[in-house]
């Protein structure tokens, strides 16, 4: 399937096989692919919570107000963001650069977003989004379909996964193999109204 089909293709589904089981090479190749996406100054601040325990999924669904995909989906997943990952050990996001390159990145990465919670916590959902998108596009390339979610108690959800502190969920992605389609396309605003060309009118 090509990008602008996949783009086209992607919708919001309801309604998942619950008895669909990723293979796990599937579920490898979906986030090799999410793991491709890009984030500032290369630190990978997202993490990939994927449940697919019954259990787990089914508590889950009660946080998320018995909304069928939490257990109906093949996967479950929270995208999360690491508020530590510009200090922790940020020479690993540069280990395969040149040296004083390496050397400056680590340098500029630590000055931007020391002691800049607002900007951290900012920069964690850009890059959940980015992921995001390129998990949803991923799963539909291979024929799979997939659901954005922030419908759950999110305080809740974390005592069930077990969120450290030093994290935070972005949102929920629901993937698996569709037993109806999504409704029509409920409208689009008009091009004009939403590309701007330059600049905002006065």
């Amino acid at each position: 399937m090509d990008t602008f089909e996949a783009i086209q293709s992607r919708r919001s589904v309801k309604q998942f096989d619950p008895e669909h089981k990723f293979t796990a090479d599937e579920t490898r190749q979906l986030f090799e692919a999410a793991l491709l996406s890009p984030t500032s100054f290369n630190m990978q601040n997202w993490r990939f919570v994927v449940a697919t325990d019954a259990g787990l999924k089914k508590e889950l669904r009660a946080a998320g107000f018995n909304q069928a995909q939490f257990t109906d989906a093949s996967l479950v997943v929270y995208l999360v963001i690491d508020k530590t990952a510009h200090a922790t050990e940020p020479e690993r996001y540069w280990q395969k650069a040149d040296p004083a390159i390496g050397e400056m990145m680590v340098n500029m990465l630590g000055g931007f977003y020391t002691d800049n919670e607002g900007l951290i916590r900012d920069e964690g959902h850009r890059s959940c989004g980015i992921a995001g998108q390129t998990l949803m596009l991923a799963a539909r390339a291979m024929g799979y379909d997939s659901c954005p979610m922030v419908g759950f108690d999110f305080k809740k959800t974390g005592e069930l996964i077990n969120l450290p502190e030093t994290h935070e969920i972005s949102f929920a992605i629901t993937i698996g193999k569709a037993l109806a389609p999504a409704r029509p396309r409920a409208g689009q605003l008009p091009y004009e109204e939403v590309v701007i060309q330059n600049r905002f009118s006065k």
